[in-house]
């Protein structure tokens, strides 16, 4: 991990069409389950605990953002499954998803974890967006600049990245390993500083 000379900012900041109380469509991998990448995420955060303007994600909510829907007022919920319909026999087609998480980068929003094979990950997201494809003439969201990541921690502050930085440097822990056994469509909501959802569908990948 390299040093850092940039300032965080708040990641919490309200994006066009978010408020409290709203909720959202969208696709993500999900970690409940998966006790190496608690390991793994849970040595980095220990060793941000000291540092003041971060939100460690407790594993429960540690997520790959894949694809969005939309709005839940705006989406019809027959095109929503719809496209897990659709998903179904596209995911199933792929190979098994095994990823690796190293090499903890700090953004200007987060502490984020790097997803490899990246090029594994885009082929599952290619396929959702292919789902969407059938059901709707325009797929939401760009298909450039997919960057698969899990974050470790947001940050709520303007404040220097070094110290982060430094702090992620001292970690020592072997990579994380995580079998991907579905693709989750989810109801996520950020009423509380936190992005959490409830579960809509799980599509098996593989």
């Amino acid at each position: 991990m390299t040093t850092t000379d940039f300032r965080m900012a708040n990641h919490w900041w309200w994006r066009p069409g978010w408020n409290v109380g709203r909720r959202f469509y969208t696709w993500h991998l999900t970690f409940a389950d998966q006790p190496d990448v608690h390991r793994y995420v849970g040595a980095h955060r220990d060793a941000l605990a000291h540092l003041p303007g971060l939100d460690p994600i407790p594993n429960r909510w540690l997520h790959l953002t894949m694809q969005g829907l939309g709005f839940t007022d705006d989406v019809d919920e027959r095109d929503v499954q719809a496209v897990v319909d659709a998903a179904r026999p596209r995911l199933a087609a792929l190979p098994p998803l095994h990823l690796t998480l190293s090499q903890v980068l700090v953004s200007p929003e987060a502490v984020v974890i790097p997803a490899h094979p990246a090029h594994d990950v885009a082929a599952v997201r290619r396929a959702l967006r292919a789902a969407i494809a059938e059901v709707w003439p325009t797929v939401p969201e760009a298909e450039d600049d997919f960057r698969p990541h899990v974050s470790v921690a947001y940050s709520n502050t303007d404040a220097p990245a070094q110290p982060v930085s430094q702090a992620m440097s001292s970690v020592t822990a072997p990579p994380a390993t995580a079998p991907i056994a579905t693709a989750d469509l989810i109801v996520l909501h950020r009423d509380r500083q936190m992005y959490e959802w409830e579960t809509y569908a799980q599509v098996p990948v593989g």
